[in-house]
């Protein structure tokens, strides 16, 4: 297994979502001498195609992947023919941004809309219309399997053999990769056995921590090291497969990290960097 440099790290803008604005992170990161990062959509939303293009320029950090791409939200507004031309206008702008890939998740379920299995149905659906774009922008489109706990809201692919499944049946292997998040996939006794079968598919590799008294499904996830999860030993397993791309931190933390300084955090995260 390969000993990580601060070339080899990403750190994700969500990490400093409720610290900084867009420009401001980048600006944090720089400073740190992290110069990958994932764009968050809310945080580009409030600042621009232009002005964001402008500050990753003159910051230097680089934006390896845009998230999330949600293929059908039932609880979006828009109907689905406007979440269709909603996702086409992200792989524009990912394509305009200059990133590698776009993180993909299938959407949740709701009172009405509650069969799983139709549910993936429609995901294989928005997600293969979605291809000839990315191919004609030169895109990759990395499907995320979330936890379980987040079925009902979030995403109803929570194994990485389901998301196989999925991209098996599209037959796109030249758009269509998996993103893989330890925290989404920890717990899943098969892990090891899956990531080797999936081989160099894996485009995107999230990292952070699952705490033992973790408080919230989605926003309480913990530093590395300060948890259940052995990244290392995840990475390795990822590395076998064939990924040599960063390792990317993404952390959603309400109660604790998005309430410190973003230098402390970003502090922190380059001092975990001989565990991810």
């Amino acid at each position: 297994m390969r000993t990580l440099t601060l070339e080899d790290l990403c750190i994700h803008q969500i990490c400093l979502w409720k610290q900084c604005g867009f420009v401001e992170s980048l600006d944090c990161l720089a400073r740190h001498g992290i110069t990958k990062t994932a764009i968050w959509r809310p945080m580009l939303e409030e600042v621009g195609i232009q002005k964001a293009i402008t500050a990753m320029r003159v910051t230097g950090v680089s934006a390896i992947s845009i998230c999330p791409l949600v293929l059908y939200d039932p609880e979006n507004p828009l109907d689905r023919q406007s979440q269709r031309e909603q996702n086409l206008k992200c792989l524009e702008e990912a394509a305009e941004l200059g990133v590698l890939s776009v993180v993909t998740i299938t959407g949740g379920l709701n009172s009405v809309y509650n069969n799983i299995p139709a549910a993936r149905e429609a995901a294989v659906e928005e997600l293969s219309r979605l291809i000839p774009k990315a191919r004609k922008l030169g895109l990759l489109i990395a499907l995320e399997p979330l936890h379980p706990m987040v079925c009902g809201m979030r995403s109803v692919v929570s194994t990485v053999d389901e998301a196989c499944e999925i991209l098996d049946a599209l037959d796109s292997d030249d758009v269509l990769r998996l993103a893989l998040d330890t925290y989404a996939v920890w717990w899943d006794g098969q892990l090891q056995s899956q990531i080797l079968q999936v081989g160099d598919r894996i485009s995107n590799f999230h990292v952070s921590d699952w705490l033992l008294d973790t408080r919230d499904l989605r926003l309480d996830r913990g530093m590395p090291g300060d948890g259940l999860i052995d990244n290392a030993l995840i990475r390795s397993w990822v590395e076998e497969a064939g990924f040599s791309g960063p390792v990317e931190v993404e952390i959603f933390s309400e109660r604790d990290w998005w309430l410190k300084p973003p230098d402390t955090v970003v502090e922190a995260i380059c001092k975990r960097l001989p565990i991810l």
